[in-house]
């Protein structure tokens, strides 16, 4: 087994953690911060907008699995990487489409990013390739959909659409109980 890692940043990053939770190879997802100058932010923190940070997921899967590329297209397909320093209502620097790749993955991340573009005429992504440290969120965030999330009105607003996103576009990607 392959595991290897990736952090994205497509707004909110609960929804960003249900999607990538139900794509096979997926082993681990761990929400987080990154992208600012703040060392060691907390969430209050970060929804100020004034950290820097992104809210995002770091990815952990099994290339064996699942290539770089496939979970880049997810992740690109899943939000929408046209939007400004914002995903619907949620508005900020820290919901900003990003993708903070390992050094030998800026190549991949570039080419997702082409690759939705030619996809789309008349759009263009405005997602970021940065790089930064990686801060974990707190517990409380972790798994956040399958818990509290379930009960959030703003989650069972927002998750849902995107995980039917997922189903509909990137069905061969499914784990078989998503």
């Amino acid at each position: 087994m392959a595991q290897e890692q990736v952090i994205v940043a497509g707004g909110c990053f609960w929804c960003t953690e249900a999607v990538m939770k139900d794509v096979i190879g997926v082993t681990g997802v761990e929400s987080g911060y990154i992208g600012g100058d703040q060392p060691n932010p907390t969430y209050k923190e970060v929804c100020t907008g004034n950290t820097g940070h992104a809210e995002g997921v770091r990815v952990t899967y099994d290339a064996d699995q699942i290539s770089l590329d496939q979970i880049l297209d997810v992740f690109m397909g899943t939000h929408d990487p046209t939007q400004l320093n914002r995903q619907g209502n949620d508005i900020g620097t820290q919901y900003r489409s990003a993708i903070f790749p390992a050094e030998d993955q800026r190549e991949a991340a570039e080419a997702a990013i082409a690759r939705w573009n030619e996809e789309h005429p008349g759009q263009s992504a405005v997602t970021t390739i940065e790089t930064g440290e990686w801060y974990p969120a707190e517990d409380y965030h972790q798994e956040y959909w399958e818990g509290e999330g379930q009960r959030n009105p703003y989650c069972l607003a927002v998750i849902p659409p995107k995980l039917m996103k997922l189903r509909k576009s990137f069905q061969k990607y499914l784990k078989d109980d998503a």
